[in-house]
């Protein structure tokens, strides 16, 4: 028996054509036929494409959120922490996909929209949270706030090349390296001095 909302029942299948084949490639058509939903439903529930694409973008950071904090329950040092975010990754990257993984599917879509756009915004406040997690973390280990923030933004890039491999190759392979890089880098700046 399926208990889904007409407006679930869309976002869903929304959110598999717009991860599948792009955003710009996925018609309104296409969506009410994979929901089984009749385009006024569509309509009563988003507005807009716009609407629906707004939509997208915030689920698919719950989606990601919801990965991180299981993983986060099972973390009991704040190294344990950041780790949990590549694990988080790696969760998503070995999702069931239709398709396949083909990488973020936050990236993918920014890049069909124009610079400044409001999808783009959406998409880099939700890596800029992704970021804030790992400062937090940080912040716990090491006092000097440079350090910190250098240490967040080098995690991050590894991340987000990590993340980009991985699609590209359809596989976590580079996101389990990169888990390792990033236990290296917590150890090194107790061990040496990095230049800032």
């Amino acid at each position: 028996m399926n208990t889904k909302t007409a407006k679930e029942k869309i976002l869903e299948a929304a959110s598999t054509l717009f991860y599948n084949q792009g955003i710009n490639q996925t018609g309104i058509n296409m969506i009410t036929d994979k929901a089984a939903v009749a385009k006024m439903s569509l309509y009563n529930n988003f507005p807009s494409k716009a609407d629906l694409i707004t939509a997208y973008i915030e689920a698919r950071h719950a989606e990601w959120l919801a990965l991180y904090e299981k993983r986060l329950q099972q973390a009991t040092s704040p190294q344990e922490g950041i780790l949990a975010v590549f694990d988080a990754y790696r969760d998503h990257a070995e999702d069931a996909y239709e398709n396949g993984f083909r990488g973020c599917g936050l990236l993918n879509a920014a890049a069909e929209f124009a610079s400044n756009s409001p999808e783009r915004m959406a998409v880099k406040l939700h890596k800029d949270e992704v970021e804030d997690i790992l400062t937090v973390h940080l912040k716990m280990i090491f006092q000097d706030t440079q350090q910190v923030q250098y240490i967040a933004s080098l995690l991050s890039f590894l991340l987000e090349g990590s993340i980009a491999r991985a699609g590209l190759e359809s596989s976590s392979d580079k996101l389990i390296m990169a888990r390792k890089m990033a236990e290296n880098i917590l150890q090194t700046p107790r061990q040496q001095n990095i230049k800032i």
